[in-house]
């Protein structure tokens, strides 16, 4: 047993090291390619693998929940347009920090939506993590940045996601579900670059960076971030299947001590004293959530 929980922990530690590495190829994209087509690239490289891998061993699925399908397909998608904006505009640390709120989110979604029980310790941990949120954005009076209104909805959005795929696992495989949530976010993206390019809705490429062709070494970022990205998906499914769901989803807050990490390394960006603690909170108060469902 102590071998296995070891092994999960490795896993999750190179899930954890891939996601950073995805974030590094997303911000040098985001330098020539505006975010929209980065979002684009990134999950149709993740449906052509997933596709091919259905295509060798066949899904067993029940079905008979297309709608949630589609919900958990969209609103995941609005999570990481809203994730790969934050990275390509702030440092990598806060953008990651950003998004790792999500299990927090998560819990209180789970608690309202799906009647999950929660203890006073489940809602110090919550508590702990919002604040450190709040250091992260520290806010001028009432006003926020978009940058960390953005940066809360990856988070809230991608907790929205995670909760339905709780009651999606019931009636589908779980390559089934992740295919459909990257190739309707493929489409999504490609629908949108063609509203930007074409139906004159250029308020899109005013927000999100006009749409290029890649070129030079933007190719090898693209394969890069895909190849992280799905290397990443693998071995966090591996961790899961290894340890314990709470001892995984804590370790699995390495990724923002990676970032921080590859973004002094790269781009000489440092958190400040209250972002530095307001990460040191979400981390904690991440871990905290996790340990209650040890």
């Amino acid at each position: 047993m102590h071998k296995k929980i070891n092994e999960g922990i490795w896993w999750m530690l190179a899930a954890s090291f891939g996601f950073a590495l995805m974030g590094i190829f997303v911000k040098l994209l985001s330098k020539n390619l505006g975010v929209i087509e980065i979002t684009f690239f990134r999950n149709i490289f993740g449906a052509a693998f997933i596709a091919t891998a259905l295509l060798k061993v066949p899904a067993n699925n029940k079905g008979s929940k297309p709608a949630l399908l589609l919900f958990r397909a969209v609103i995941g998608f609005l999570a990481m347009l809203a994730w790969f904006y934050n990275i390509a505009h702030i440092p990598l640390a806060d953008a990651m920090t950003f998004s790792r709120t999500a299990p927090i989110f998560t819990a209180v979604i789970a608690y309202f939506a799906l009647n999950e029980k929660l203890n006073i310790n489940g809602w110090a941990a919550i508590a702990i993590g919002f604040i450190g949120v709040i250091f992260i954005m520290k806010p001028t009076g009432l006003s926020l940045k978009t940058t960390d209104l953005l940066g809360l909805f990856s988070g809230i959005g991608a907790a929205m996601a995670y909760t339905s795929v709780k009651e999606l696992n019931r009636y589908y495989d779980t390559r089934t579900i992740v295919f459909w949530f990257m190739f309707i976010s493929a489409l999504c993206s490609f629908f949108m670059i063609i509203a930007n390019e074409y139906l004159g809705l250029k308020f899109l490429g005013e927000f999100f960076g006009e749409t290029t062709m890649p070129y030079g070494f933007d190719w090898l970022y693209i394969i890069l971030m895909g190849l992280c990205a799905t290397i990443a998906q693998i071995c966090m499914t591996k961790s899961y299947a290894a340890t314990k769901a709470g001892l995984a989803a804590a370790v699995s807050y390495a990724d923002i001590v990676f970032a921080v990490i590859f973004g002094a390394i790269l781009w000489h960006t440092y958190p400040d004293f209250l972002s530095l603690f307001g990460i040191i909170l979400v981390i904690l108060g991440g871990v905290l959530v996790a340990k209650e469902k040890l």
